[in-house]
């Protein structure tokens, strides 16, 4: 019998592929637990509209992301915070500063955790800090950490 997975199941086909099975296992199993449909004309149809919708939109995310991308590409970031005498920050710049000093400077609105800061920046300096959207796409800020002058 020909279905099409709805969802994944494992070592036999992914959601949205066709595939030919026994018949006993698709009525008994697959069928039963939502799990496929029987491949139709009318749902091989629904399905490949579906799948072209889905591209097409995948395509939409992809572009939004590229042109954010080359927006955050090389944008510098300056903080300024009080230091301690062994040069360790008093607090710590996190992924959440980052995302709101972007939403400040930038206007662009930012998911904290999409920024790989890794460990909390607790030192001055410069940090190359990778912003991960989509897919491949990591632009990477600099992030400047200045010590506060004291009056």
């Amino acid at each position: 019998m020909k279905v099409i997975f709805i969802r994944d199941v494992a070592g036999i086909g992914r959601a949205g592929q066709i595939k030919e099975v026994a018949d006993g296992y698709a009525r008994n199993y697959l069928l039963p637990k939502g799990l496929a449909k029987p491949a139709t004309e009318g749902v091989l149809r629904q399905t490949e509209e579906e799948n072209s919708l889905a591209e097409r939109r995948q395509q939409r995310e992809l572009a939004a992301a590229q042109v954010l991308a080359e927006q955050l590409n090389n944008v510098t970031l300056r903080f300024r915070a009080k230091v301690g005498e062994q040069d360790i920050l008093f607090g710590t710049i996190t992924s959440t500063d980052i995302a709101a000093e972007i939403q400040s400077k930038l206007g662009l609105e930012i998911d904290r955790r999409k920024i790989d800061v890794g460990e909390p920046i607790r030192r001055p300096g410069i940090y190359s800090v990778p912003i991960h959207l989509l897919g491949d796409l990591e632009p990477r800020i600099n992030v400047v950490v200045e010590r506060e002058e004291e009056e």
